[in-house]
């Protein structure tokens, strides 16, 4: 008799979501240099791994280009962690004469990871929930559930190291409709960060709980009719977007 896949999903979101919740605990009371420690060492991790992280997702997914892959994971792990890794997120943040701003953790973070940026997008959320003193567990779409696992693993790795507990990011490898809405209505889960198809990202909305949303992202590009259609520019778009160039 084989499992029902939905009933293993659910119970795997119920379980993860209690155990970050367990280290959400600990985490919330890490001071500024911890946590700054523990995301810095998160992030070295993914740039290290990166260019194998963007191969196992083109090679999962069949979508894009390895090298345009590693550039997403690098941006996220490197670009987007600079612009914020001096953003203070414990204690006073900021302080007026009639204001004074303390940084608060939410709690437990549901992640929704879709498989068209699978790893990048799971780099960023591990480090903003992390940063933010929240615990994570993310679903991942079930046609990039093996490299976004190997992502968090190696996050998750660095940040033990590092002091995290490691239940405070999760993962699920059994993903389906049913253990994701179960993930986004646990009366554990505090705030959503959805991204994905609009159906999901409706779902996430109409969750009960705050959500943040992205659904899909691909925009038309217009160009003027003088640029020659060799143009490096436009050669170069169609290559990282696997189209062909317009004639």
């Amino acid at each position: 008799m084989s499992a029902d896949k939905d009933l293993i999903s659910v119970q795997q979101a119920r379980d993860l979501v209690e155990a970050a919740h367990r280290a959400q605990v600990q985490l919330a009371r890490f001071d500024q240099a911890k946590i700054d420690h523990i995301c810095e060492a998160m992030a070295q991790a993914a740039l290290r791994e990166s260019p194998r992280i963007a191969a196992l997702a083109v090679e999962e997914t069949g979508y894009g280009v390895a090298a345009d892959k590693h550039e997403k994971n690098r941006f996220a792990a490197e670009d987007v962690w600079n612009y914020f890794k001096n953003l203070r997120t414990v204690g006073v943040v900021s302080e007026t004469k009639d204001v004074v701003e303390i940084a608060s953790p939410r709690g437990v973070v549901a992640g929704i990871i879709p498989s068209t940026n699978p790893t990048s997008t799971a780099i960023f959320k591990v480090l903003i929930a992390i940063k933010s003193r929240n615990a994570i567990v993310l679903s991942p779409h079930p046609s990039a559930a093996r490299c976004i696992n190997e992502t968090v693993k190696v996050m998750r790795d660095a940040a033990a190291k590092a002091g995290l507990p490691a239940e405070a990011i999760g993962c699920m490898t059994t993903a389906t409709i049913e253990g994701t809405e179960a993930l986004m209505k646990h009366k554990m889960t505090a705030v959503i960060l959805a991204t994905g198809g609009i159906g999901l990202v409706r779902a996430a909305y109409s969750s009960g709980k705050p959500a943040f949303g992205v659904g899909p992202g691909n925009w038309p590009v217009v160009y003027p009719q003088h640029v020659p259609t060799n143009d490096p520019s436009l050669t170069r778009l169609a290559a990282a977007e696997n189209v062909t160039p317009p004639q």
